[in-house]
């Protein structure tokens, strides 16, 4: 395609200006309302691809914006720089960890740069750095000294391929989630932080969230897990020893007729020592936890169990039934423990008929009575009690408080919480991490690093052959002095989760340099929490939970004021090619640096910005691409082409009373796109602003025509004021040329630094009609759209409509626009 204007000179030209003017550096200026803009940072894999530009151009896209807005915007960049990729390159290639780490953050940086991201690279970070990780030690003794931070011994997730533990949160369907090898269960001393003593809080300021996805937060409140039922204890017979058990069903407590046990229940080596199938018992455990969480857990899976020749006592019947471990029960979920109720629950039920064993009905419809021989599945609907005692009759859901009641009365049980979250397993066996700051003394046991001799460094000499913690083979390392006696101690060889360094560094972003603490309060009250926060929802769990987890322990310390660290967040969808991810497995890569040298930097973000909005999947596609730098010549050629009636006349002020009616148009086609542009980047509905800049490029090439004012040589203020909108306009999205065009056409300063335009309400004369919105064939409502409106803006404002929302609640599956006419909605459901 033929090259109407020098990208690659204009970008670098601009990229010079800004860097040498620092217009993005930013202080704090209470005379300003601030935002806070952040996206992810990113780990420094070295080449960035087309994921990374799409999230920086959304991220950079809104804080040029907000700045012309009047805010004072903080918007920064650094790298989550440690992790087991840089380990892997030690091992593989003899390259040093932070050799390797520092060349990636090179690398990437200057694709950065390149793409004229306005960052404030003043703040630049790096978890690697020593004045860094530093502060993840300070905080860990923080923890410590309030009992957040605590060693114990515990069954742990184990990845033989990366030599390390795994926090549940990191195994995905049985699998290491980042190199997918399967994962086995291992017992080892490890390190942990309560994050279970802020479940509820974390659960309900969930509900302070407004804008976060719904998906998000539902993610979230699964994970926790909370749920309120019924503890319920089992003395084993002939032993001092209860199991202890989490129900939401007591009132099936009277059809309980065995209970089945986590492989690893804490009870379990004690309860099979010394019987006869001790041998084959352990043999059946060793079996299951070979098996991958996921299958455990799977419906369609065939259960397995054991009789491991030990009885409970019924509570409130005396009865003995049989204690059999089953690979479906897992230890982290509710007690570890499950009172079985095959009449009741399905699982149990194809369980019991496996094994043999007894089925007694104890809810019943009220219409009739339910025999154990004659069930073909279990009863799971709501009912009656029978064989229930003197809580016969009942209804099952009365029941449910009385038999709790009773319980608490005789001491055998009561109400209780459960939560599926567990507390953050923070260690790991590897070197390029941050060292955790404890000392082990055989006189004075577990000693804190004192606060003054942090950090503890990593050391340089280490080996690294894939075969054990690297630390462990630095004697210089791991030799030290126990800080209260003086003797010969060892220091720790665990580091933290790589998670740890990314749960704060948001705050350490609001005072880079600071030297006393992690980061400086004031500052931090003056720029936190963050405005808008842009990821992906990959991380919905593991990094938002534990940046969650952090600020409010972090508050509790006396660090910030805030409870949440971000206000608002947006996760963007994947970018895809030939309808899959980009992988150098799947040889779909394109490389943005290609892109950039063909068709420039302006090209590549208005494309990635424009073929879908940001939170859906973006399928490439080179015509997009060729269309998107057609449509860049197209305002370069405008502009350029009528320089003679543009440059030297300024903007004159509009005589609003003797416009004829082409002006009038064109006047309210500028500022309809004034408004949409700004509405839609409020939304982050850049696909729908940037297709209303086209349309006003469009009302531009024919308002000249229509004029002549080209073959005239007249100047027209009308058509002036919308060369300049739209540079204005187009500026956030396409920095580069904008600037220059803005230049050429004789403005002073800059545009990325002058404000945001407005628009007059007075001059957006549309005609309006209303059309009707059917939801699965019935009209639920009317919207007004006018000439204007886009599809999307069309179909937003029908899903907008609150009967609409009633009826679509579980969701929407299809939505048809027939332009003028109706819009059609397919509600989930149907």
């Amino acid at each position: 395609m033929k090259r109407i204007y020098n990208s690659e000179e204009i970008e670098l030209k601009w990229q010079r200006i800004w860097k040498e003017k620092n217009i993005f550096k930013v202080t704090e200026d209470k005379d300003k309302p601030k935002f806070y803009n952040l996206e992810m940072y990113p780990y420094p894999s070295g080449k960035i691809h087309m994921g990374h530009v799409r999230n920086y151009s959304i991220g950079d896209v809104y804080s040029r914006y907000k700045r012309k807005k009047g805010y004072n915007v903080l918007y920064p960049m650094g790298y989550d720089a440690f992790g087991l990729p840089a380990e892997n390159a030690a091992i593989l290639k003899g390259v040093h960890p932070r050799i390797w780490t520092l060349n990636c953050i090179k690398m990437m940086m200057e694709q950065q740069k390149r793409l004229g991201l306005s960052y404030d690279w003043d703040r630049y970070i790096a978890s690697c750095d020593e004045n860094y990780y530093k502060w993840n030690q300070w905080i860990f003794l923080k923890f410590y000294e309030r009992g957040l931070a605590y060693k114990k011994k515990a069954p742990i997730n184990w990845c033989d391929n990366c030599g390390t533990v795994l926090a549940n949160e990191q195994v995905i369907d049985g699998k290491c989630w980042r190199c997918e090898s399967e994962v086995v269960e291992k017992e080892l001393e490890q390190w942990f932080f309560r994050i279970k003593e802020y479940a509820d809080e974390l659960l309900d300021d969930l509900d302070k969230l407004d804008d976060w996805p719904e998906a998000v937060k539902i993610l979230q409140k699964n994970w926790i897990g909370k749920s309120f039922g019924t503890g319920i204890s089992f003395p084993v017979d002939g032993m001092d020893k209860t199991v202890e058990t989490f129900t939401t069903r007591p009132d099936t407590l009277f059809g309980v007729t065995y209970m089945v046990l986590a492989p690893e229940y804490y009870l379990v080596p004690e309860l099979i020592a010394g019987t006869s199938k001790e041998r084959a018992i352990k043999e059946f455990i060793k079996r299951v936890k070979k098996k991958t969480r996921i299958d455990r857990m799977r419906e369609d899976v065939e259960k397995e169990g054991i009789f491991i020749e030990r009885y409970f006592t019924h509570p409130l019947t005396g009865e003995k039934f049989p204690i059999y471990i089953g690979d479906y029960i897992l230890a982290d979920y509710g007690t570890g423990a499950v009172m079985a109720v095959p009449a009741h629950d399905q699982r149990d039920f194809e369980f019991a008929k496996k094994y043999g064993l007894p089925i007694k009905v104890v809810i019943t419809p009220p219409d009739k009575q339910l025999k154990s021989e004659e069930l073909e599945c279990a009863y799971v609907e709501e009912g009656v009690l029978i064989n229930s005692n003197e809580f016969n009759a009942l209804s099952n859901v009365d029941a449910i408080d009385k038999i709790t009641k009773h319980l608490e009365k005789i001491g055998k049980g009561g109400h209780t919480v459960s939560y599926r979250l567990r507390d953050w397993l923070i260690s790991r066996q590897r070197y390029w991490g941050t060292p955790i700051p404890i000392i082990y003394c055989e006189s004075c046991g577990i000693m804190p690093v004192p606060e003054e001799e942090l950090p503890v460094v990593l050391p340089d000499d280490v080996k690294f052959t894939g075969k054990c913690n690297p630390l462990e083979t630095s004697l210089s390392f791991v030799n030290c002095t126990c800080p209260k006696c003086k003797s010969q101690a060892r220091r720790e060889t665990d580091t933290m989760d790589t998670f740890v360094d990314s749960s704060w560094y948001f705050f350490r972003y609001t005072s880079p340099d600071c030297q006393s603490l992690p980061f400086d309060t004031e500052k931090a009250n003056y720029w936190m929490s963050v405005d808008q926060y842009i990821g992906g929802i990959e991380h919905a769990i593991m990094h938002l939970l534990y940046s969650r987890f952090f600020t409010k322990a972090l508050r509790d310390i006396g660090l910030t004021n805030e409870d949440e660290p971000f206000k608002r967040l947006l996760t963007q969808g994947m970018v895809l090619k030939d309808g899959s991810v980009m992988s150098k497995s799947r040889g779909n890569i394109v490389d943005p640096g290609d892109i950039i040298e063909e068709y420039g930097v302006d090209t590549l973000r208005l494309f990635i910005l424009f073929s879908a909005p940001p939170v859906k999947e973006l399928e490439w596609s080179t015509e997009g691409i060729t269309g998107a730098y057609r449509f860049l010549n197209r305002v370069w050629n405008i502009v350029v082409e009528n320089l003679s009636i543009i440059v030297g006349n300024g903007e004159k002020k509009i005589d609003c009373e003797n416009l004829d009616e082409l002006e009038k148009r064109l006047l309210s086609r500028i500022n309809y796109a004034i408004k949409k542009v700004t509405d839609d980047i409020e939304r982050f509905h850049f696909n729908t602003a940037i297709s209303a800049l086209m349309e006003l490029t469009n009302e531009l090439y024919k308002f000249i025509s229509e004029k002549g004012l080209k073959e005239k040589g007249m100047v027209n203020s009308v058509f002036t004021s919308g060369i300049y909108r739209l540079i204005e306009l187009l500026s956030p999205f396409t920095p580069h040329i904008a600037e220059e065009l803005w230049n050429m056409s004789g403005r002073d300063g800059m545009v990325s630094t002058i404000l945001w335009p407005s628009y007059e309400p007075r001059f957006l004369e549309v005609k309006e009609k209303s059309i009707a919105i059917q939801v699965n064939g019935k009209v639920r409502g009317t919207i007004l759209v006018n000439e204007m409106d886009d599809e999307e803006t069309v179909k937003e404002k029908a899903k907008s409509v609150e009967n609409v929302k009633r009826f679509t609640a579980k969701g929407i599956k299809r939505i048809i626009y027939i332009k003028d006419k109706i819009v059609s909605i397919v509600a989930e459901g149907n």
